[in-house]
């Protein structure tokens, strides 16, 4: 092999080869990225780009344990090797134990793909999308609004290779689609997201149509006070809360008393009922549409994460099974700890279990309610409840005898997540959704609309 070499697995062979420590993990991130943006039913900007990230993990074995090493680095080549895995076993023999510290997965699994070049992504993937983008400029104009947004497409292609013998590919398409249109005087706004692999199945007319609908509704304004209201929460609002209730959903913390997943007087809460309605919250790396890395890809070790564990391999996860707790995130360490199944995070999420009824059916049977377009500004206030704040944004509507009547003022919001599905008492058809609060984060996910009879609007809010 050439040192010289700057194809991603010869790099990832490379750097294992330099490699003096006791055991060595290599990630290589090979990024390409594809983006639109508009602005006032006209296209602003264009692009496409293309990175590299390597992460080096080094593991030096001592009297008193293992201690590990992690260093990444953007833009790396061949000449760069020697001093990035340098850098690593410096950083594990400077380092104490690692409390995570256990043996490298093993094996000999080899993705056929792992000496194939990486997946790219090009603005090609916006061949269809992008006239009928233009289409939906052409529509919003003559119905007097204004569309703007982005559409942002990207492909990682990550390179897994360890010391003992791990060689893994993992090719992950990733896009997103928000959009918003607004009044041209300024005082209405509607939002919609969309997630996709491909933009093959995401229709900008459609979009169009919904925040056109939307804009007409907020023609009409109400003031309400802040209270607690029957709300129609939509599926990007549901995934929203219940990411991050998965982000706090780590065995070890529950295990030590620190989270709403915590049972008085020592314990867990796995096994508990959490809702009445039939809900199953789950992972599936596999799961159609929005499939996610089969194994464990670790760059750093955290509540829920080991790089001890990198290349685990990763299977659907019932996380709530028909209304009961059923798993918590757990590495092969804080497994150990707490007695509880490894359970390492899926990076996908799936809410199922509901009825067969569309958020505008669940509109039509309501009597009197709120129906919200999404949640921002998240953050949690009580990590023994789960106890969240957030605000209202782009549109909260008031529903009489089973029609949205007009726009209300928006709201903040203070709630648990586990404490909504406790006393949710309808879930519709689940569909596949963007968390709009953690797009950039967390992108796959399916969830259905949630029908809460005591949503609390803690306040009024002056947020758009």
């Amino acid at each position: 092999m050439s040192p010289r070499t700057n194809k991603p697995h010869e790099i990832v062979e490379r750097a294992l080869e330099l490699s003096s420590a006791d055991g060595c993990v290599v990630i290589a991130d090979e990024t390409s990225t594809a983006n639109l943006r508009w602005a006032g039913n006209a296209l602003t900007t264009n692009g496409v780009t293309r990175g590299r990230t390597l992460t080096v993990i080094a593991t030096v074995d001592g009297k008193e344990g293992t201690a590990s090493g992690v260093v990444s680095r953007s833009a790396v080549t061949a000449d760069d090797l020697e001093p990035l895995v340098r850098a690593a076993e410096a950083a594990a023999r400077g380092a104490a134990p690692a409390e995570d510290a256990g043996p490298l997965v093993s094996g000999s699994p080899h993705s056929p793909d792992f000496t194939d070049a990486p997946a790219e992504t090009s603005s090609a993937v916006f061949a269809d999308f992008a006239p009928a983008l233009g289409e939906s400029f052409a529509r919003a104009h003559a119905g007097g609004r204004e569309l703007y947004g982005f559409a942002n497409h990207e492909l990682v292609s990550s390179y897994l290779g360890t010391s003992t013998g791990l060689r893994l590919r993992h090719d992950q398409p990733n896009g997103t689609l928000e959009v918003n249109a607004k009044s041209p005087d300024r005082t209405r706004s509607a939002w919609a997201g969309r997630s996709t692999r491909d933009f093959k199945d995401v229709d900008p007319g459609a979009l169009d149509a919904e925040l056109a609908q939307r804009l007409d509704w907020a023609r009409r304004r109400v003031e309400l006070p802040a209270g607690r209201y029957e709300t129609l929460l939509p599926p990007t609002a549901v995934a929203d809360l219940l990411v991050y209730q998965m982000w706090s959903a780590a065995a070890r913390d529950a295990v030590e008393g620190r989270t709403v997943f915590s049972k008085p007087g020592g314990g867990t809460r796995v096994g508990e009922r959490l809702t009445e309605l039939p809900l199953t919250l789950r992972s599936d790396p596999n799961e159609p549409g929005l499939e996610s890395a089969p194994f464990v890809l670790a760059h750093a070790s955290g509540d829920s994460a080991s790089v001890f564990d990198n290349g685990l391999p990763l299977t659907a996860t019932d996380w709530v099974r028909e209304g009961e707790l059923a798993r918590l995130t757990a590495t092969r360490h804080s497994a150990g700890l707490t007695g509880l199944p490894v359970a390492p995070a899926i990076d996908n999420l799936i809410l199922d279990g509901g009825e067969d009824r569309s958020l505008d059916e669940m509109v039509a049977a309501t009597g009197r309610g709120l129906l919200l377009t999404c949640l921002w500004y998240i953050r949690e206030v009580d990590p023994a409840t789960l106890l969240l704040t957030g605000l209202t944004r782009d549109g909260v509507y008031l529903v009489e005898d089973g029609e949205v009547v007009g726009e209300v003022n928006n709201f903040r919001f203070n709630e648990s997540p586990v404490d909504l599905l406790g006393r949710a008492v309808e879930a519709g058809r689940t569909e596949k959704t963007l968390p709009r609060e953690w797009s950039d984060w967390f992108t796959r996910a399916a969830m259905p609309a949630l029908r809460v009879p005591d949503f609390n609007m803690s306040s009024v809010s002056q947020g758009v």
